[in-house]
């Protein structure tokens, strides 16, 4: 994943991988978060909503640290909403709350399964997240301290856009309980993220995620 949000260059860290889908409960998952479903329609579906949120530390932060502040993980809390157009394609929102600070996400997403080949499953996802004005300063905002450290102006962005991503997914069985899964996301940095000088300066625009991992199921 990028070593920060915003950055370009890359950092490896391994995770266990969780992907639990209770019907007309819910699901936790390490990429998708936590959903406890509370509203149990035939095609739409909706709940409360939880999520990881990556941080930066000051060793990602390579030559920027000690300059720019570092950013510890936390979690954000809400509820989503998700409408099953027909059985490939999912549409949905989520909206979600820093459990610890000002900060609001708002994502909106449409997943879809592709046909398989032979035996491998596919499927793709695009997605479009915004932020308010705190969580956009969180993250992308520079301070008058910061700006002089990197010889820059401050910055202070409102809220909007932060980014559109593109995920694809693939799954090969290895056994009848076994396989591996491959996703890979493209991400572009939108408004007021893409326009801050941590990202134009000293960091990219594009971002990009890789993951993989070995699955055992019952």
């Amino acid at each position: 994943m990028p070593a920060w949000p915003g950055s370009r260059h890359q950092r490896e860290d391994p995770v266990p991988y969780i992907d639990v889908e209770l019907p007309g409960i819910g699901s936790l998952s390490t990429l998708d978060g936590l959903e406890v479903e509370l509203l149990h329609g035939p095609a739409l579906r909706g709940g409360f909503y939880g999520s990881y949120q990556w941080g930066r530390e000051r060793t990602d932060l390579g030559p920027l640290g000690g300059k720019v502040p570092s950013l510890a993980p936390r979690l954000n809390a809400g509820g989503y909403l998700e409408w099953q157009l027909n059985k490939s394609v999912d549409v949905g929102a989520n909206l979600s709350h820093d459990t610890a600070g000002a900060g609001a996400y708002l994502n909106l997403y449409a997943d879809t399964d592709l046909p398989s080949i032979g035996p491998l499953e596919q499927a793709a996802s695009v997605r479009w997240s915004l932020m308010n004005g705190a969580a956009m300063n969180r993250f992308f905002g520079i301070g008058p301290a910061s700006a002089s450290a990197l010889g820059v102006r401050a910055w202070r962005p409102g809220g909007g856009s932060e980014m559109a991503s593109l995920e694809y997914d693939l799954y090969l069985p290895t056994s009848k309980h076994t396989g591996l899964a491959l996703s890979v996301v493209y991400g572009r940095l939108l408004g007021g993220a893409a326009n801050s000088p941590l990202v134009s300066r000293f960091g990219s625009a594009t971002q990009w995620t890789q993951s993989l991992a070995f699955i055992y199921h019952p």
